[in-house]
């Protein structure tokens, strides 16, 4: 927010600036073509801080000035770079953020093998700043020669949107069931309750198998399927304020390179805010509070 007002300053100063040259024959012509471009990037900038004050934009999946923190997440995480050291690091992290959610109490319903709900009041308040991409640079437990291998994993966090928010329209539906793979009870291969869902406009597709009746993965498809929808919205509103404030994306576009873990030094180093903490092994089993707390506070300096 801070770079936004900075930047309205900026522009307003060269504003003044120009308007010195009106008087000037020569260059009045000129000087007025600058100022018009200087003022139209300065509405759109006061535009965007107003946003962002107002925790407001056109598609009305705001987060309605933090009322979206009271709500359920939730939390996908993927292996990206770096093969099968990725995936396991993809659930150290998955386990780390498990361990937290039972330390504060709160519950945690299974979605798939690298995702769950983390359910209970202030869930996405807690966690909405650990979307991006997450680093660690480690020694492999398959690695013989004592190297170290960097391995990246994302994190979604996606807050769980109530049906009246965001309006999903059954045509824009497409319905697969399967039979569910996996470990025991009767209904294993024998029945269609793995679900998959398309939603045709945007290409989102959600796989769901967990719960042995259809309905209920049906209806957390859905529940995801909203989340990603208001996820792909806040993506765009937050894209188009993202030049002028550089910090744009520190509530969490998925994309963005947020922390590295360096086992080697047991550090935890945020790159939004530049600051780093010497406890790794405390902080993978669960123990997030201050590192949680230190990044809200400096992200909302």
């Amino acid at each position: 927010m801070n770079a936004i007002k900075d930047e309205i300053s900026h522009l307003q100063k060269a504003i003044v600036e120009h308007k010195a040259f009106l008087s000037d024959p020569d260059l009045s012509q000129l000087a007025q073509e600058e100022i018009t471009k200087l003022e139209a990037q300065k509405n759109a900038l006061e535009d965007s801080l107003t946003q962002i004050e107002n925790g407001n934009h056109s598609s009305g999946n705001q987060d309605d000035g933090g009322k979206l923190d009271h709500s359920n997440v939730i939390l996908e995480i993927r292996g990206a770079a770096g093969g099968d050291e990725a995936k396991i690091w993809a659930k150290d992290l998955l386990r780390m953020y498990m361990r937290f959610a039972q330390i504060r109490k709160l519950n945690l319903q299974s979605l798939d093998e690298f995702a769950v709900k983390v359910i209970g009041r202030g869930a996405y308040g807690l966690l909405k700043n650990e979307s991006g991409i997450h680093r660690v640079q480690r020694v492999p437990e398959t690695e013989k020669q004592g190297r170290i291998h960097t391995s990246t994993a994302s994190v979604a966090v996606l807050p769980e949107i109530p049906e009246s928010q965001i309006i999903v329209n059954p045509n824009d539906l497409e319905w697969h069931f399967t039979r569910a793979g996996g470990h025991g009870g009767q209904n294993v291969n024998k029945v269609n309750t793995a679900v998959r869902l398309t939603h045709k406009p945007t290409g989102i597709v959600v796989s769901v198998r967990q719960e042995r009746v259809q309905q209920q993965n049906k209806t957390i498809a859905l529940d995801i399927l909203r989340s990603k929808l208001w996820e792909q919205e806040e993506e765009k509103r937050l894209s188009t304020i993202e030049s002028a404030r550089k910090q744009a994306v520190g509530r969490g576009m998925r994309a963005e390179k947020i922390r590295t873990y360096n086992f080697p030094q047991n550090r935890i180093t945020d790159h939004r805010v530049n600051t780093s903490w010497h406890n790794l092994d405390t902080v993978l089993e669960g123990n997030l509070t201050k590192v949680l707390a230190d990044i809200e506070s400096k992200l909302n300096a």
